[in-house]
């Protein structure tokens, strides 16, 4: 685990790129502590840094939400920019410093990204670990309080919403039949854990973010990518692969929070808005999230039942028995002792409180 002094040492060029952006005069909320009767009247500008550009998470919700709703909802007294996390010059496994720091007042991190630094956050969307929607909801909820308390504790972030991408499954430039025949292949990964379970599958993980995927691709750097149903058809996806597999592997999923200090700084009938608009907006990113995981595959393979995305012509490879059997064995046999391994004891004391009960797999210290 990198050093505090390294950590900050590392962040300070997305600090001074950040800070004419993020701390601009007015940018967190004008007229904040010792208001004037003028400044009481003047809207409230924040300054919020979203997920991933180009998805429809971003496109569909949370822009619209805080370019348009949030206003609305105020009347008028909050008005909000946003922009995505990746488009700003930010490195996603500093997102939980920059907002500890103030730098970021609002902002979205990505589970996967930021357990880098803080693996714990990482057990809510371990590969493997829930094959469906109604699994996952059941395992965020209940590890909800604890990612909660620790970005209150340990960042000073104040927690407003989590939320999740459509399933991320697996994509291929040619014909594969399930899990099994993905060893000896270069995959795309977007995590550490990802990367643990190639591996055990006998595949060869390369990290690389989103935006570079279709890329790498193309330039034969992989011939096969991890990433959400819909937005691999956002980025066209289904127009450099073939194959595309319908378990879901991973889920893609992000925390939305402030700053303690700036959210203090908040008038409580603000705070109270927000909150209960950001629940909201947690609330139609999850549906979409269900629905545009069926919607992402149906546009890949063409199928009727694609309206939202772009139709290709990809072979959808349907989930077997045996792959069912193989995902369960990465998870309790790789994916959770290795998730401990890098964790710790508090990790596995957490899993073991919240999880277990839940999902009746307890995780024990190496």
């Amino acid at each position: 685990m990198p050093s505090a002094k390294r950590r900050f040492r590392n962040i300070i060029p997305a600090i001074l790129l950040l800070a004419a952006w993020a701390l601009a005069p007015g940018a967190l909320a004008q007229g904040l502590g010792g208001q004037t009767p003028a400044a009481e009247s003047a809207p409230i500008r924040l300054k919020i840094v979203g997920g991933l550009a180009n998805v429809s998470q971003y496109v569909r919700y949370e822009e619209p939400f805080w370019r348009h709703r949030i206003g609305e909802l105020t009347n008028g007294r909050v008005q909000a920019e946003i922009a995505p996390f990746d488009r700003s010059g930010i490195r996603g496994q500093e997102m939980l410093q920059l907002m500890r720091l103030g730098v970021v007042p609002f902002g979205t991190a990505l589970l996967a990204i930021v357990a880098t630094e803080e693996p714990e956050f990482n057990a809510v969307d371990l590969p493997a670990l829930a094959p469906d929607m109604a699994s996952l909801r059941q395992t965020v909820s209940a590890f909800r309080p604890h990612i909660e308390q620790v970005l209150r504790e340990r960042y000073q972030i104040e927690l407003l919403g989590i939320y999740t991408y459509p399933a991320q499954v697996v994509f291929c430039t040619r014909p594969f039949a399930g899990l099994a025949d993905l060893s000896g292949r270069r995959i795309r990964s977007s995590s550490v854990g990802q990367s643990e379970m190639l591996q055990a599958l006998g595949a060869t993980p390369v990290v690389i973010p989103f935006a570079e995927v279709v890329q790498a691709i193309r330039g034969g750097v992989v011939e096969c990518a991890i990433t959400g149903t819909l937005s691999g058809n956002a980025i066209g996806l289904h127009e450099v692969t073939s194959h595309v597999h319908a378990m879901a592997l991973a889920w893609g999923i992000s925390i939305f929070g402030a700053n303690a200090t700036a959210w203090a700084a908040l008038p409580a009938e603000v705070q109270m808005t927000i909150r209960q608009g950001t629940n909201e907006l947690e609330q139609q990113i999850w549906a979409a999230a269900d629905r545009e995981t069926g919607e992402g595959l149906a546009c890949n393979a063409g199928l009727p039942a694609c309206t939202a995305g772009r139709r290709g012509t990809m072979t959808l490879v349907p989930v077997s028995t045996a792959d069912d059997e193989r995902r369960r064995r990465l998870l309790t046999e790789v994916v959770l002792p290795r998730w401990v391994n890098r964790c710790g004891l508090d990790c596995v004391e957490a899993w073991n409180e919240y999880l277990a009960p839940t999902l009746g797999i307890r995780a024990r210290p190496e």
